[in-house]
């Protein structure tokens, strides 16, 4: 039984319903006069790998939700105030002998070569361009070391996915939930009380209430670890805006004095939201900042979300694993809340349960979740621990602020020479750390030495020939409004679009 819709509520069952045995039931429960956070629009490659799993058609998927592609992220402001720099879902070229592309970029820097490192990221280039087209999956084309997602609406995407599970055979009740009930034998869940007296039962929950944790925390009491001290915004105004100008292929992070702001552009419209925390702006000042700086007529007010980043202290706990909101919250920055929901889910489904509880099964699960939180943690730590800025109490405290021991050492491993420690089910990869660490002006002091094998005329002609195919293949490429008018555009979009 899945308790909550929203995102996370029918990415569960939608992943169930390709999954588990056509014999095992699955209900979800959700109430239409419960609303939903929705401000989630932005989302990491995975998501298209989690698409494809449960049998979701992607231009059929985008057409619904009015989604757009998203190459990476533009981070203004990050660092220093005036600083631009751009997280793309993709590496620094090719591998060469074993080298990677950014190592070869820091020897060739040694040589005297000053060419930026973002002319050798083809993502890069094709969003400030504001050109798409999906990577080739031959790995001898230069448009094959790249990824994307999406920008999409939440609220569409659930709506999406509720059709697609009912017609897999899902169950839906509409119905708030009065009361949790426990089994007095061994406090499992024994069922679920609506609000018009019915009990319904099931073997195992999934906790997607949001917030709340109505199951995880509400019955099941699991506690909370609260992560504000690395990650102090707790609060976000968001705010949808008309659609102006041509899409742009890439999400817009813009650090301001007290936080940031996130720009998302959809095929109808321009999500908006500023991130701060009330320990350095007030409510209203906040607010203001947001409204300030938007570039279109809003569609309505702006409202606010708040919460506590960090994560519950069991992710499963006897009969229930909790999943979204209700798991923890790792700020938007980076866009990992949905990322967070697929990656539970599938773990949920490696370790899938039988009727005999097997506490092995349940601690194993929560060490690897708990670890694939705190890689993404101290992720998101990394943007913030790096800046420069001293125009607000948020970016000072930030940067002088103690940092989990794993982190100090990854950037005490990189400071040197520019290595990036990996697991294999990390959500951001080694080139992500990179641009992390050099788009907030961090040069290693020196490089991997294994390419010294490779002769330095070698590597010259190595990078001019990926700029030269990099600046070739982009300007042929479609704008993204183009291939987006010819692939996948939404009625509204259409409607737009020049006679």
């Amino acid at each position: 039984m899945v308790v909550g819709g929203g995102t996370a509520g029918w990415m569960c069952a939608a992943a169930l319903s390709a999954a588990v045995p056509r014999t095992c039931e699955i209900v979800l429960i959700e109430s239409e006069d419960i609303g939903t956070i929705g401000v989630g629009e932005a989302t990491v490659p995975a998501i298209r790998f989690f698409n494809d799993q449960i049998g979701l058609d992607e231009a059929e998927m985008i057409r619904a939700c009015e989604a757009t592609f998203k190459l990476g992220i533009d981070f203004r402001g990050w660092g220093h105030k005036d600083n631009r720099y751009f997280h793309g879902f993709g590496d620094f070229g090719d591998h060469h002998e074993g080298i990677s592309g950014y190592q070869i970029w820091r020897r060739l820097r040694d040589l005297g070569d000053d060419t930026p490192l973002d002319a050798y990221s083809l993502p890069t280039q094709m969003a400030y361009a504001g050109r798409f087209f999906p990577p080739n999956p031959d790995p001898r084309s230069p448009m094959h070391n790249y990824r994307y997602a999406f920008h999409f609406d939440a609220s569409l995407y659930a709506a999406h996915l509720r059709k697609h599970c009912e017609a897999r055979g899902v169950k839906r009740i509409n119905a708030r939930i009065g009361e949790v009930r426990l089994r007095p034998e061994d406090g499992f869940i024994d069922g679920v009380v609506l609000d018009d007296g019915r009990l319904e039962t099931a073997d195992f929950f999934i906790d997607c209430s949001g917030f709340r944790g109505l199951l995880i925390e509400g019955a099941l009491k699991t506690g909370y670890t609260d992560w504000s001290h690395w990650l102090p915004v707790d609060r976000a105004w968001a705010v949808p805006t008309e659609r102006t100008g041509s899409i742009l292929p890439y999400t817009i992070s813009q650090a301001h004095e007290s936080g940031w702001q996130w720009r998302i552009p959809l095929q109808h419209r321009t999500g908006n939201g500023y991130v701060y925390s009330s320990r350095f702006v007030d409510d209203d000042a906040a607010r203001d900042i947001l409204t300030r700086n938007l570039d279109a007529p809003t569609l309505k007010d702006p409202f606010q979300v708040r919460f506590t980043t960090g994560h519950r202290n069991r992710f499963w706990s006897k009969n229930c694993v909790c999943v979204g909101l209700a798991s923890g919250f790792i700020e938007p920055l980076e866009s990992t809340s949905i990322n967070f929901i697929q990656n539970v889910i599938v773990r949920f489904l490696e370790f899938y349960p039988t009727l005999n509880h097997a506490p092995v099964v349940e601690d194993q699960f929560n060490s690897l979740i708990l670890s694939e939180y705190e890689r993404v943690r101290d992720f998101i730590i990394l943007h913030y621990r790096l800046n420069s800025r001293t125009d607000g109490e948020l970016w000072r405290y930030c940067a002088d602020m103690a940092i989990p021991d794993d982190l100090a050492a990854r950037i005490a491993l990189f400071r040197y020479g520019g290595r990036t420690i990996e697991h294999e089910r990390d959500s951001f990869k080694s080139p992500s750390w990179i641009s992390i660490f050099h788009g907030q002006g961090v040069v290693p002091q020196t490089y991997d030495h294994l390419a010294d094998r490779i002769d330095a005329d070698a590597l010259k002609a190595l990078a001019a020939k990926r700029r030269r195919e990099i600046a070739d293949i982009v300007p042929r490429l479609p704008a993204h409004d183009q291939f987006i008018a010819a692939h996948c555009a939404s009625p509204a979009f259409l409607k737009r679009q020049p006679a």
